[in-house]
């Protein structure tokens, strides 16, 4: 946590110690800036801009309840046609950071509510999954295991790798996290299947098989998606996988097509990870995707029968409903 540079002359417990009270006043109690000013001998132009310290701090976390009648309609739509559990839906930003951010949001409410002491959950890497691990969590746990559903990938940096994240998943909601200690991409499907059967990568493997909740992410083959950035597939097998109807994949591991039928002639056998069936057998998969260039990968991925929850942006939501209305 930083402190605010302009409070650098005091102690950092003194100012944490302002800022909170001075949180819980406005936030918590409902006083005015101008009160808390007076109570405080502070002049009100201070008071509003230590409100904002102690938000940029990470002493105050604003939660917005995005609800709305096109919201619950469309969530009605997509869980009664995909049998989802739940839907997940943020509000759409310009910005694809904050995108993911307001996704990413959702993704950690939901698990608040519905971690329980002694579950696992496995993870897998990339952006829209890194990104929950980035958020604060309201409630803690003990007893909770976060398990890598894929190996490590120098490529993805250490930030986009599903080691990291649950590391950062484990410190976020407390429990301990478990290595996969296995490359992400191998070059042939024989160097693959030798790696799975070793004793190491097949223990921490069937841990993750027998997870309670998945977080993953729909990737697609667009010029800035994992597949791209990862450098793993040339520009003619991604063009050859796009040819053959390739529209996006679950893990970097199983690429479907626009009806979700496994399509992994090209791409396909070379990632070490969970598979398609394995997500099957997990009791929650939770499958993020914010954004906007994603929306046909996440309908075909809906289709696979894979995922029971979504989180996405309205506006996804939106773009896949017209997507099933015009006969996509």
């Amino acid at each position: 946590m930083a402190v605010p540079t302009h409070f650098t002359a005091q102690t950092p417990e003194a100012t944490y110690g302002l800022l909170a009270e001075i949180a819980r006043r406005y936030y918590i109690e409902g006083e005015t800036q101008d009160a808390i000013a007076r109570a405080l001998d502070l002049s009100r132009m201070k008071v509003n801009r230590m409100i904002k310290d102690a938000q940029e701090a990470g002493l105050v976390e604003i939660r917005v309840r995005f609800h709305s009648s096109q919201t619950k309609a469309i969530e009605k739509e997509l869980c009664d046609r995909f049998g989802l559990k739940h839907l997940l839906v943020s509000p759409a930003s310009q910005s694809q950071q904050q995108q993911r951010r307001n996704v990413a949001m959702t993704v950690t409410h939901f698990l608040e509510s519905n971690l329980r002491e002694n579950l696992v959950v496995a993870v897998g890497m990339g952006r829209n999954v890194a990104a929950v691990a980035e958020m604060q969590a309201a409630r803690t746990f003990e007893t909770l295991t976060f398990v890598s559903g894929s190996g490590g990938a120098a490529e993805a940096g250490s930030e986009g790798n599903a080691d990291h994240i649950c590391r950062n998943l484990a410190r976020r909601f407390g429990g301990s996290a478990v290595t996969l200690y296995a490359p992400a991409f191998v070059p042939e499907a024989d160097l693959r299947e030798s790696l799975i059967s070793n004793g190491t990568v097949r223990r921490t493997l069937n841990l993750a098989r027998s997870a309670d909740y998945a977080l993953v992410g729909i990737g697609d083959l667009g010029p800035d998606s994992h597949m791209s950035r990862m450098g793993w597939f040339s520009t003619d097998e991604i063009r050859m996988a796009q040819d053959a109807g390739v529209v996006g994949d679950l893990m970097g591991y199983d690429f479907f097509n626009a009806q979700g039928d496994p399509c992994n002639d090209v791409l396909g056998g070379r990632v070490i990870g969970l598979s398609r069936e394995d997500l099957q057998r997990v009791s929650t998969t939770i499958a993020i995707a914010a954004e906007p260039s994603k929306a046909m990968a996440i309908l075909g991925a809906l289709r696979t029968g894979t995922i029971d929850v979504l989180a996405t942006s309205l506006s996804n939501c939106l773009t896949i409903s017209e997507l099933l209305r015009a006969g996509h």
